[in-house]
C-alpha cells in the first residue's frame, strides 16, 4: 500500500498540455521531424540570419568597420531613394511588369491544366506535358540566349514580327516598347508547364460523381469545366494567387539583367536590377540595402492585404 502514493506522485511529473502533445507527436512522427531538419536549417541560415544585415540600410556601411562599427545614418538612404530620379522609373517598371505577369502569366497554367484534364488520349497528354515542362529545366542563361537569337535581326521571331507588323528588322530587344511583351511571353513559355503541375494534382481531388450527375442533366463539357472543374480547384488557385501577390515586386532580376541593355533601361529597369547595380557594381551597399528593404516591406503588406481579401471573397487564406 505504501508504494501506490509514490506511483501517483511520479505520474504528476509527466508534462501535460501542449508540451505533452508535442512529445507524443514527436515520438509518433520522429522521422518526419528528422526530414524537416534540413528545410528548417536552410531557412534559418539563408532567410532569417541574413536579416541581421538589414541594419546596413540605416548605416553608412563600411566593410572595414563592419555592421556594428559603421555610423548610423537613420533614414537618409531611404530619403535619397524616394527623392532620386530613378525612384518613379524603377517602381513603375516593377509594378507594370508584375501586373502584366499576374494578369497574363498567372492564369495560363490553370487553363493548361484544365485543358489537359479534358484530354482523353493518354499518350497525347503525356507528350503535351513533357513539351511544356521542358523549358523550365533549361538554364536561364541558355533561355536568354535563345530569346536573343530568336529576336535578333534575322531571328525567326524577328522575321515573323516584321512580316506581320512591318519594320526595318532591328533586334526586337533594342526596342524599349517591346521589352515587356517579350519578357511576359517568354515567362509564359518557360513556366506554364511546370506551374500547371499543382493544378493538375488539385484536379485529381475533384469528385467524379459531380461530372456523372452533370452528364445525366445534359450539361456540356464547357459548362462542367466552368461549374465543376474550376470551383473544385478554386482553393488552390486562391492560395497560389496570394503567394504571387506577396512576391509582386520581386521581379526576377536574373532574366532582366541578361536581356536588358542601356537602350531599354527606361522600360526594363526594375527594383531588383537597380539594387544589383547600386550594390555590386557601384559598391553603394547601404543605399541598395535600403531599396531592397523597402521592396520587402511592400511585398509583406501586399501579402497581408491579398490574404485578407481572399478570406473575405471566397473563404480561402494562408492564415
Amino acid at each position: 500500500m505504501e508504494g501506490k502514493p509514490a506511483v501517483h506522485a511520479a505520474a504528476r511529473v509527466v508534462p501535460t498540455g501542449r508540451g505533452n502533445r508535442f512529445v507524443k507527436d514527436f515520438v509518433l512522427n520522429k522521422y518526419l521531424y528528422l526530414m524537416m531538419v534540413p528545410v528548417v536549417a536552410y531557412y534559418v541560415a539563408f532567410h532569417y540570419m541574413p536579416m541581421y544585415g538589414a541594419l546596413i540600410a540605416f548605416k553608412n556601411y563600411s566593410p572595414i568597420k563592419g555592421v556594428m562599427g559603421s555610423e548610423w545614418a537613420g533614414v537618409t538612404h531611404f530619403s535619397a531613394f524616394f527623392q532620386s530620379y530613378y525612384f518613379v522609373t524603377v517602381l513603375r517598371n516593377t509594378v507594370l511588369i508584375s501586373l502584366y505577369s499576374l494578369c497574363f502569366e498567372f492564369p495560363m497554367p490553370i487553363v493548361l491544366a484544365i485543358l489537359l484534364n479534358e484530354v482523353r488520349g493518354r499518350l497525347f497528354r503525356k507528350w503535351a506535358q513533357t513539351i511544356t515542362y521542358m523549358p523550365y529545366f533549361i538554364s536561364m542563361i541558355v533561355i536568354c540566349g535563345i530569346i536573343k537569337d530568336f529576336t535578333n535581326s534575322g531571328g525567326i521571331v524577328n522575321m515573323a514580327y516584321t512580316a506581320i507588323f512591318g519594320g526595318d528588322g532591328q533586334a526586337l530587344l533594342q526596342n524599349p516598347a517591346l521589352f515587356r511583351p517579350i519578357y511576359i511571353l517568354s515567362e509564359i513559355w518557360q513556366r506554364i508547364g511546370w506551374e500547371s503541375i499543382i493544378y493538375l494534382a488539385a484536379l485529381t481531388s475533384v469528385d467524379q460523381e459531380q461530372y456523372e450527375a452533370a452528364r445525366i442533366d445534359g450539361a456540356s463539357r464547357p459548362k462542367m469545366m466552368w461549374h465543376i472543374t474550376l470551383p473544385g480547384i478554386m482553393p488552390v488557385i486562391a492560395i497560389m494567387f496570394i503567394l504571387r501577390v506577396g512576391n509582386l515586386l520581386n521581379v526576377g532580376f536574373e532574366k532582366i539583367i541578361l536581356l536588358y541593355n542601356p537602350l531599354t533601361y527606361e522600360r526594363a529597369d526594375v527594383i531588383s536590377t537597380f539594387v544589383y547595380r547600386k550594390g555590386l557594381l557601384e559598391f553603394n551597399w547601404s543605399f541598395s540595402t535600403a531599396v531592397g528593404l523597402f521592396n520587402s516591406v511592400i511585398n509583406l503588406l501586399l501579402l497581408v492585404l491579398a490574404n485578407r481579401l481572399s478570406r473575405k471573397v471566397n473563404g480561402n487564406s494562408l492564415w
